[in-house]
């Protein structure tokens, strides 16, 4: 019986234990946008809605054996990492990515979410001292193989040593990242600004760079008044970004599909997903699905 082809995305992440961000997140997005989801584990935290409290890195050979799993077997239309935890997990992938995929021109696309800090602010180095040895690798041998970089403003100040605050600096940091790393595109996400110029503080403002045709596009919606259904943004929006990559859209329209869809997850987001005070809430990565409702 002939069946209609689906494409694939693997994620290479850590795994949140309160299932709201990281590889939980990416592969409920992966669902939600229609592609087949496969998954390489790089740590492990013991994580909720409110932060991050522990973190066991995967070591690096276990994560060559995941990756050599899956792409030994596994068609993959579109890759997609997250929290790498350590300076020799950012190698190895690196390095295998390369070697599966030795033709640029037919490697699939790689949408790098070079995760840092957790929005609550923890670390997500499992040895924080690492941590310029480790954009060192991050940027010198994975950034280079790019499709799309999606830093938040944090983490583009942090890849490029200075503040990114204004959506004009937005700009010129998704120029940057893309000239200084060599990335085809960069999305900076400003997200998290709390004013992005002084007249942008009710509009929340991605800006998109793409290198080869030097041209910008940002991409804006309100900002919602109740940010409580937040935690996992990031992720959803990178792997949102892959899955429409995967089914061959445009990098413009596959992140002006990512930011509506995080969007609707957030503005229909689960709440309350925590039990006590001070509630939180999550995205809900189902909201185009058909979800069954409790009292």
């Amino acid at each position: 019986m002939a069946k209609d082809k689906v494409a694939s995305v693997l994620s290479i992440a850590g795994s949140d234990s309160g299932g709201g961000a990281g590889v939980q997140a990416d592969l409920k997005t992966f669902l939600a946008r229609g592609v087949y989801g496969a998954s390489v584990i790089t740590a492990l935290t013991a994580q909720n809605s409110r932060g991050v409290t522990g973190i066991l890195a995967t070591p690096a050979e276990f994560v060559e054996k995941q990756l050599d799993a899956v792409l030994s077997d596994i068609r993959v239309d579109a890759i997609k990492t997250g929290m790498l935890a350590s300076k020799q997990v950012i190698h190895t992938v690196a390095r295998t990515i390369r070697s599966s995929f030795p033709n640029a021109d037919s490697r699939p696309p790689l949408v790098v979410d070079p995760v840092l800090i957790a929005t609550s602010g923890d670390s997500l180095l499992a040895d924080d001292a690492e941590r310029s040895e480790a954009i060192q690798i991050l940027t010198q041998e994975l950034l280079p193989m790019a499709t799309v970089v999606t830093p938040n403003l944090s983490e583009a100040a942090t890849l490029l040593g200075r503040d990114v605050l204004s959506t004009e600096d937005m700009r010129v940091a998704a120029h940057d990242l893309c000239e200084k790393f060599l990335c085809a595109h960069a999305v900076v996400k400003g997200g998290h600004s709390t004013s992005a110029n002084g007249s942008d503080s009710d509009a929340c403002i991605d800006v998109l760079y793409s290198r080869q045709n030097e041209h910008f596009e940002a991409f804006s919606l309100p900002r919602l008044s109740d940010a409580s259904c937040s935690h996992g943004t990031g992720c959803t929006l990178a792997a949102a970004i892959a899955a429409e990559l995967a089914k061959k859209r445009p990098i413009a329209e596959a992140v002006l599909e990512a930011k509506s869809y995080v969007y609707q997850a957030m503005s229909n987001g689960v709440y309350p997903v925590s039990h006590t005070p001070p509630h939180t809430g999550a995205l809900n990565h189902g909201v185009n699905l058909s979800t069954p409702k409790f009292s």
